[in-house]
């Protein structure tokens, strides 16, 4: 059975993109083979099904077939040595006589276009937790981190060549990039296709190598990255930095995500696009009406309390919330908060007596 790829990322069939994309950050960071407790098969089967999931051609197919097309490995078949075809043949006897089934289907593959791209090489992808106050998670902020990873060589910008020197065409490929294998089959002699080891797919070598990356182009190093928060960010949120993780020779480096942790305010919540806050207010200015001086994210205001306001009322600051976008805010919720006195003077008693007659 092909396998159920919304079941993996505990989704449905009508989830929008915007959902399977956060079931997919939400399990990465749990399953991330990085993480102490992490674990790579399962990381790379729900990596397996957002791809396809996050892609309109790829899911339409699935949705319709319950497999993709000329995607190696993404139908969720099962493994060549147990393979049964149509009316029952079992192929697992020509492992047993030598024979490759994952050589012969590649092979079937590029001779039919199913592989005729040899998939490019990708560096892991990492995870870090970033820690952030929560004014900074309201406004929005750049922080930058120190990193080890394996990155990009700076003294020879990748190329894996001295300073100064040329590069070379490849021996091992004739300066192609790439290397033919020719094998013999059950169904005759298969031609398979792989990046040359030597050049990494590039058809050229240093004629001397980089002192710094042994002619790898990547080495292992402290790294300086730039992380843009957006305004409004939840605790929890992830970020995905594009090719912050760790670079690889011969192909493109993986992604670097991000987990924010918002430090909590002693005074304000987020709530959606707003900020609430509770204003202790005197018995007497609740009745009476009074203006209080509040501090916010932006500096002090007064705001007016009206006469005879009820405990747990709220007033709203406009344009004091979070930033949704270049001019537009959220408000600011003042939630109100009667306290009365521990003691009343005889003044005091006499003068609530007189509003208790008068059914106040």
């Amino acid at each position: 059975m092909s396998k159920d790829y919304y079941k993996i990322l505990g989704v449905d069939k009508k989830s929008t993109p915007n959902e399977i994309k956060k079931a997919f950050r939400k399990l990465a960071h749990k399953h991330h083979p990085d993480k102490g407790n992490g674990n790579e098969a399962k990381f790379k089967e729900i990596s397996e099904a957002y791809g396809v999931l996050s892609n309109d051609k790829k899911r339409q197919e699935y949705d319709a077939y319950g497999r993709v097309f000329n995607e190696g490995g993404a139908g969720g078949g099962q493994g060549f040595g147990g393979f049964q075809g149509a009316q029952g043949f079992d192929f697992s006897g020509f492992a047993e006589q030598g024979f490759d089934m994952n050589d012969i289907f590649r092979g079937l593959g590029d001779i039919f276009g199913g592989r005729g791209r040899q998939q490019q090489k990708r560096g892991r992808d990492i995870s870090i937790d970033l820690e952030v106050p929560f004014k900074d998670a309201i406004f929005g902020t750049e922080r930058k981190v120190l990193l080890t990873k394996v990155s990009e060589c700076k003294t020879c910008t990748g190329s894996g060549a001295k300073e100064g020197t040329e590069m070379e065409t490849c021996k091992n490929c004739n300066g192609k990039g790439k290397i033919h294998e020719t094998k013999n089959s059950i169904l005759g002699t298969i031609t398979s296709v792989r990046a040359c080891d030597n050049c990494f797919g590039t058809g050229k070598v240093p004629k001397e190598k980089c002192k710094d990356c042994k002619g790898l182009g990547v080495a292992r190093k402290e790294e300086e990255i730039s992380i843009a928060i957006p305004a409004g960010v939840d605790n929890g949120e992830m970020i995905r930095l594009s090719g912050g993780g760790e670079a690889v020779a011969g192909g493109i480096a993986g992604d670097l995500y991000i987990k924010l942790h918002i430090s909590p305010d002693p005074v304000f919540k987020k709530e959606g696009n707003n900020l609430s806050m509770i204003l202790n207010v005197k018995l007497t200015d609740a009745l009476l009406g009074s203006t209080y001086t509040i501090s916010t994210l932006d500096g002090d205001i007064d705001i007016k309390i009206p006469a005879g306001v009820a405990f747990g009322e709220i007033l709203r600051v406009s344009g004091k919330g979070v930033p949704t976008g270049k001019k537009s805010r959220g408000d600011l919720l003042v939630k109100i908060n009667i306290t009365l006195p521990n003691k009343l003077s005889r003044s005091a008693k006499k003068l609530v007596d007189e509003m208790k007659k008068e059914g106040i």
